[in-house]
């Protein structure tokens, strides 16, 4: 018999297990009855808390957006060139990911469902990123530290290379990646892009 819980013990721990199918089954790959099955109870008790498997699975996202890494510190410390600050903002995501890959599962499996919320999801997980590379670009194209190169496309071109090896490092634990650490993968992506875009601004040791 399921133990009673709290109406926000019980939301909770819906949002918990179905985080962990959704990830690694897709929202099409998921019923409710799966996830009450999981929980112990009856599809009827979902259904209290969430009218339908969509409005469960739109919780999850907004869940797991709402829980955006914080990058004030990484922004804050020395030194504050361009290039450090990106790398450490990376290095928190990075860290993030490692401890709870589900969070990366759901933004590449959210990408397949065309709806509002998951591409709201997929943007959020990013923005930090794009907007601090986007702004960057632009004012050291000024002072002639960067090339050229469009910085929406260069924005473009840092998630591509960061979430591929995230993906072979944290989730399908490539064995070609295996004798590599985590933040010396990340230290050598980052400076690969760093390359590809010409920065040209102060080198500091970390």
């Amino acid at each position: 018999m399921a133990k009673r819980l709290k109406a926000a013990e019980r939301r909770g721990s819906i949002l918990a297990v179905a985080k962990v199918l959704f990830a690694d089954k897709g929202y099409h790959g998921v019923a409710v009855d799966e996830i009450a099955s999981r929980l112990g109870v009856s599809p009827a008790v979902l259904y209290r808390h969430f009218p339908s498997k969509e409005a469960l699975y739109d919780e999850v996202l907004d869940t797991l957006a709402a829980h955006r890494e914080s990058y004030v510190d990484a922004a804050l410390r020395s030194p504050d060139d361009f290039g450090s600050v990106l790398l450490r903002m990376t290095l928190v995501f990075a860290e993030s990911v490692a401890r709870d890959p589900d969070y990366l599962k759901m933004e590449m499996l959210s990408t397949l469902e065309d709806t509002q919320v998951t591409r709201q999801f997929f943007e959020s997980r990013w923005k930090s990123f794009t907007d601090y590379i986007e702004y960057s670009m632009q004012e050291l194209a000024g002072k002639n530290t960067v090339s050229q190169i469009n910085p929406r496309t260069a924005g473009l071109m840092f998630q591509g290379i960061v979430r591929e090896a995230l993906y072979a490092k944290c989730i399908l634990h490539s064995s070609r990646y295996q004798d590599t650490r985590l933040p010396d993968l990340i230290t050598q992506l980052v400076g690969l892009f760093l390359s590809a875009i010409q920065y040209r601004g102060e080198k500091h040791d970390e």
